[in-house]
């Protein structure tokens, strides 16, 4: 694998012995030539912190490897959980969208393989195998699938909506590498926890306290004196743990909350704990559903039986007798009244 890969894919060990092999050291960093590597590491952390935008800048191969290794830094610095976990997960969305690039576009199949084989056979313990190379769709067994497709709620994940054929689900290229994401993105995370470094140097410092000083920490949504439904609140403590919701449950959090009236900018905030959170996209998701964009009809929230289909019910005593989570809480008042 050439330096164009370990720019694009910095979390290989053949990265890090490259890295090793050029005699590194974090205090040349202190040199006023090395400056611009500061400054395109912190554009990248801001990108993805700040901004909630994917960086897919890409430039010279050894610059993109360097700056890898200090937006690193910079988070283990900045030392916030929230952020480690965003910085990860726009991490594994940029490395996903070269991986896909890659595997679609890459006409040497011994490099295709070879990719194939170090990041998914060695680094993520996840056989699969190139089924039809002309329309690029790829195999692996039930078994890995399912481990993985548990995380997503959307009908389309679920197996009996998949090609199944003697053991195997088939997936193409942008399917495959999307299951695999969150792994990428555990496994940078865990690279951020587990680096130690003694000394950093005063120029990073300045550049991740700067970052970390720009982060607006939005208000947890307080669920303690409001009685939501089960699904509502596990919702809400998923997003206060700074966890990413599938779409399927944004949806219904988006439209039970417009049902009972919040604001457009009151739901938007509450998304704000989301580490993929973009601003401009949640407000249009958001008002689309309000019936302010699009269709201009206003969404209603999902039934009870829909959102166990999709594994986002929790079901306690509490919601006997309702149909939907809007009737939570008036079945068990109207039955005291009774």
């Amino acid at each position: 694998m050439g330096k164009d890969d370990f720019a694009k894919y910095p979390f290989l060990n053949e990265a890090g012995n490259f890295i090793k092999e050029t005699y590194f050291d974090l205090d040349e960093f202190e040199r006023p030539e090395f400056r611009h590597i500061i400054e395109k590491a912190r554009k990248r952390v801001e990108y993805e912190v700040l901004k909630g935008i994917v960086c897919t800048e890409f430039e010279k191969y050894d610059l993109e490897l360097f700056a890898f290794l200090i937006s690193l830094i910079i988070i283990k610095h900045i030392n916030i959980e929230s952020i480690t976990k965003k910085y990860s997960l726009f991490e594994a969305m940029r490395v996903e969208k070269f991986l896909t690039h890659d595997l679609i576009y890459q006409t040497n199949s011994k490099k295709r393989d070879l990719l194939i084989s170090k990041i998914f056979h060695e680094l993520l313990d996840l056989q699969i195998i190139q089924f039809d190379s002309q329309r690029n769709i790829f195999k692996m067994k039930i078994s890995d699938y399912l481990s993985r497709s548990t995380l997503f709620h959307e009908l389309e994940w679920k197996l009996i909506n998949r090609s199944v054929d003697k053991g195997f689900v088939y997936l193409d290229v942008e399917e495959t590498v999307r299951l695999v994401r969150n792994e990428l993105s555990l496994l940078i995370y865990n690279k951020i926890k587990n680096m130690k470094i003694t000394k950093i140097p005063d120029q990073i410092k300045l550049e991740a306290d700067s970052i970390k000083h720009k982060v607006i920490f939005p208000t947890p949504v307080q669920t303690k004196n409001l009685k939501f439904p089960p699904c509502i609140e596990h919702a809400l403590n998923q997003l206060n743990k700074n966890e990413n919701l599938p779409h399927s449950a944004r949806f219904l959090l988006a439209t039970y909350m417009l049902f009972y009236g919040k604001s457009i900018d009151e739901i938007i905030n509450i998304f704000k704990n989301a580490p993929d959170y973009n601003e401009q996209i949640t407000r249009y998701q958001v008002e689309h559903l309000a019936g302010k964009k699009g269709s201009l009809i206003q969404y209603s929230v999902p039934s009870c039986s829909k959102l166990a289909n999709e594994n986002l019910c929790f079901y306690t005593h509490e919601c006997k007798g309702i149909t939907n989570p809007i009737q939570f809480g008036k079945k068990r008042l109207q039955r005291r009244n009774d």
